[in-house]
């Protein structure tokens, strides 16, 4: 008698894996690639992992399998124009699935997202922004709606004489905005009818 196929399936194994890659690759572990950064004379070299750059990025992918085999296989790639703190950022994103930048940060790592075609960065990026863009338009309809009623507040009170002299009936001889400074005499009083 056959028993039926059952799933295990673990929830905590992808984080376990990009945490264990994560800590050698800091380590210097296992890595087969250095990638060289430089930005305006300033450069650095980080060990990573080829197959986690090749997953996550299909910049590196294409370089890695577009190795020719007479040059062996490359141990250095070199990026121009790419800033040590962003590329760390990325490494750190790509390694982890997470990394915590300033928000005037946020563009520049969505543009290395998309100079090395990362996906998920290029999408956390896109959302992040949206947010954020959402976040100031709501501040401002917030700011706009406060100033409007402040507005109002200030004119209801320059409304009120007005509403007052409507009140007034119309055929009242001293009524209107003159009553009171008649060089005849006093404000004449009206009878109702």
């Amino acid at each position: 008698m056959e028993s039926n196929p059952v799933l295990l399936e673990s929830k905590s194994s992808p984080l376990n894996l990009l945490n264990e890659m994560q800590q050698l690759r800091l380590l210097g572990h296992l890595c087969d690639v250095t990638v060289s950064v430089e930005y305006q004379g300033v450069r650095a070299e980080f060990p990573a992992h080829k197959a986690v750059l090749a997953a996550t990025s299909k910049f590196f992918k294409e370089v890695f399998l577009n190795e020719k085999a007479v040059d062996g296989p490359r141990s250095n790639v070199f990026l121009n124009e790419v800033q040590v703190a962003d590329f760390a950022s990325f490494l750190e994103f790509v390694y982890t699935a997470r990394v915590e930048v300033e928000e005037d940060r946020v563009q520049r790592m969505l543009e290395i997202a998309e100079k090395l075609k990362c996906l998920d960065l290029s999408e956390t990026c896109f959302q992040l922004k949206k947010q954020m863009l959402e976040s100031v338009l709501l501040e401002l309809q917030n700011f706009s709606e406060s100033q409007n009623s402040e507005e109002e507040s200030a004119a209801r009170p320059s409304a009120a004489p007005a509403a007052e002299a409507e009140r007034d009936p119309p055929d009242c001889p001293g009524s209107g905005p003159g009553r009171g400074a008649s060089p005849e005499g006093p404000p004449a009083k009206c009878k109702e009818k």
